[in-house]
């Protein structure tokens, strides 16, 4: 077909919808019109939902019951027709008998159109094709659709249009809806083995003076009322360390951070992050708590701890493997960067590897450069990889035997970072100093560095227990255990350009 074929198709379909619409239009003001406006209606009595029928129907047989939801279908067959209604649990077949709803209700539910949100009072029976279904004594229209809905056997298949127009494609697309259902259950799960163990659910400021605890850049704001500069947050970690201070020992919160980056399939400018931290314990202490809790929402959410992803199985059922960075370089290269001794060694070989870099980094940004280039695509099964560079990590502990490491460690599964999690750093004057070469980092050019908190350094001089923490991408998990592709598929309302009117 020609540009100019297709534009003069495109154009007439354009057209044919604008009279559907303006049809529709014309119903609602002849309803007006006759006093019978539906956007009159505040409330309906459901009494069951769809699927709740279905699964009760040896109980609710011949009884009475109230639906509500969308008109998704009807076939009008003279004195008798049927329409299909869905809501948040499927939906059900409706059977309309004239002689039964009365002559006057059968005329007015012939122009319901497709879209429209109805109530139906009838009794449960089934069809002689054995399909559970409705039979309607009484129907009310409550909300009149004045747009046209994607052509049904074919959902909203348009993927920009889908999580522009969420709202639609949750009407159309069942599978959307099971995901955004099963992630809701996910968050749930979380907080039921969180609160089992004692951990306490907290909130903490989402507009910060110093936005830290994390690599990122953050977007900025001004705060009229105090006429002070703030920034959204990138993590949740300093003032949730700040409560470990004051005395609560297991605390977790769950909310949205935002970080001034680009967008793929795995990033989204604001995003659900977890972060608990737990006094008395360290970073192995998170890896135990952080392995039962994947097993745990896989046994919840999907029924097993063998999960399929992209046809790829991944088993959460036997223990997670754990490997050092260096280790980790070291099997997928062949280079030993324990071996490597100098700044000038690790920039050869990142040379000599085509491993881009900036010259203010050392050793231990090239080593984290190796494990992204030559290791994370590889990590398919769950694996905690361990020990990373001090330079990479100025809120950890150093191993005590090699201080130039730290007690960290990310779990990875599928190839993404899953988590992130500490032995936390607790000796002020070290933070300090880690603060300090942060600092010295982002005046070289590097904008994801930390900032000095002289809050937090106080809260730290006040003192903090040894303490274990550790940080999760809700919505990668979510992706994991749903079978996403993308991480616009488990946001209800991902960030989308803006379109030009």
């Amino acid at each position: 077909m020609s540009e100019d074929n297709r534009n003069k198709q495109g154009g007439a379909q354009q057209q044919d919808l604008n009279q559907l619409r303006r049809v529709r239009r014309d119903k609602l003001a002849e309803l007006q019109a006759e006093g019978k406006d539906p956007f009159v209606i505040t409330k309906y009595d459901q009494t069951h939902h769809s699927q709740q029928i279905k699964d009760n129907y040896d109980e609710l047989e011949g009884k009475e019951v109230q639906v509500a939801g969308r008109m998704m279908s009807k076939r009008i067959m003279g004195k008798a027709s049927f329409c299909n209604i869905q809501d948040v649990q499927g939906n059900i077949q409706v059977y309309v008998a004239r002689d039964e709803v009365g002559q006057e209700e059968y005329k007015a539910f012939k122009k319901y159109d497709v879209g429209d949100i109805v109530g139906v009072r009838g009794t449960v029976f089934k069809t002689k094709t054995g399909e559970i279904s409705i039979h309607a004594s009484e129907l009310t229209l409550m909300t009149k659709s004045l747009q046209i809905l994607p052509e049904k056997f074919h959902g909203l298949t348009n993927t920009d249009l889908r999580y522009r127009q969420r709202y639609v494609d949750l009407i159309m697309n069942q599978e959307s809806k099971e995901t955004f259902l099963k992630r809701s259950k996910i968050i749930k799960e979380i907080r039921n083995f969180l609160d089992d163990r004692d951990f306490m659910e907290v909130e903490t400021p989402m507009l910060v003076s110093n936005a830290g605890g994390a690599a990122a850049r953050p977007f900025d704001t001004h705060y009229n009322a105090l006429d002070e500069d703030v920034k959204l947050r990138i993590s949740l970690e300093l003032y949730l360390k700040r409560l470990i201070v004051g005395g609560l020992e297991r605390v977790y919160e769950i909310g949205r951070v935002f970080r001034n980056e680009g967008v793929d399939t795995r990033h989204n400018p604001e995003f659900t992050l977890m972060e608990l931290y737990q006094a008395y314990t360290d970073y192995e202490g998170m890896m135990d708590l952080t392995e039962d809790m994947f097993r745990y929402l896989a046994e919840k959410v999907c029924g097993t701890t063998l999960i399929s992803y992209n046809g790829i199985e991944i088993d959460l059922g036997k223990p997670f493997e754990r490997i050092t960075m260096n280790e980790c370089i070291k099997k997928f290269t062949g280079i030993d960067f324990d071996q490597v001794e100098t700044d000038e060694e690790a920039k050869a070989l990142a040379d000599e590897h085509e491993i881009e870099y900036e010259d203010y980094h050392g050793k231990g940004e090239i080593v984290s450069a190796f494990f992204e280039e030559y290791c994370e695509e590889n990590l398919i099964q769950p694996v905690f990889v361990t020990d990373h560079p001090l330079a990479i990590s100025p809120l950890t502990k150093k191993k005590p035997d090699d201080p130039t490491k730290v007690e960290r460690f990310e779990l990875f599964i599928n190839s993404w970072e899953m988590c992130n999690a500490y032995s936390e750093l607790n000796d002020p004057i070290d933070q300090r100093e880690r603060f300090a070469a942060q600092d010295a980092a982002f005046e070289a050019g590097d904008e994801e560095a930390n900032h000095t908190d002289e809050d937090f350094l106080n809260a730290l001089e006040i003192g903090m227990p040894p303490t274990g923490g550790i940080g999760y991408g809700i919505d990668r998990l979510v992706m994991l255990l749903t079978d996403s592709p993308a991480i616009r598929d488990v946001l209800l309302f991902p960030t989308m350009k803006t379109l030009k009117e």
